[in-house]
């Protein structure tokens, strides 16, 4: 009898455990539709929006920071050549950021964006950006990358102020750096 009772414990452990391991894997997927209906993870739009041509908001001001900086082992030098900007909602603005490939070689690199409060995300639109594609820099040389951004009207009046950073990743081993050119470069010097 305690045989058969071990037995049906160690089969209902046992699916407690594939329901929990499925479960984590599912997870995944669940926090990014989340993330992405809430806002709260801070992520932006990954692929162009459309300009807007709405009326400017002139009568309200937000004020957008922009912070860089470079992932661990990542040599190139970035940062932004506008560090703070006040906007007027519907306005579309743009703004640089300089980058150089100190290194011996050419090098790929990717910009994953993220903004604080997440929720303002929602109302970043960036109808032109460098973090849209990969970019290539030949060893020694360097580069501004335009962004293009508007912000939605909508956006709620309690957000007076956000920040956007901008983290780069050497994704060299995934593209082939010294054959590609990305039309985003928009001053590109080889030293």
């Amino acid at each position: 009898m305690a045989t058969t009772s071990h037995t049906a414990l160690v089969g209902k452990l046992v699916l407690v455990v594939v329901a929990m391991f499925g479960f984590g894997f599912a997870l995944v997927p669940l926090y990014d539709v989340f993330c992405d209906i809430t806002g709260i993870n801070g992520k932006t739009n990954e692929t162009a929006a459309t300009v807007y041509a709405g009326e400017v908001e002139e009568s309200r001001t937000v004020t957008v920071e922009f912070i860089t900086r470079t992932h661990t082992g990542m040599p190139w030098e970035f940062r932004a050549q506008t560090h703070r900007v006040k906007v007027h909602p519907g306005e579309l603005n743009t703004v640089e950021f300089y980058v150089r490939n100190p290194a011996s070689k050419g090098m790929v690199a990717q910009a994953i964006p993220s903004v604080t409060p997440g929720q303002a995300a929602l109302f970043l639109n960036k109808t032109e950006c460098f973090c849209f594609n990969s970019q290539p820099l030949n060893a020694g040389a360097e580069a501004l990358m335009p962004m293009r951004f508007y912000v939605d009207p909508q956006i709620p009046d309690d957000i007076h102020f956000f920040t956007v950073q901008y983290t780069l990743f050497d994704v060299t081993g995934g593209n082939d750096g010294d054959k590609k050119t990305n039309p985003f470069l928009t001053s590109f010097v080889e030293n």
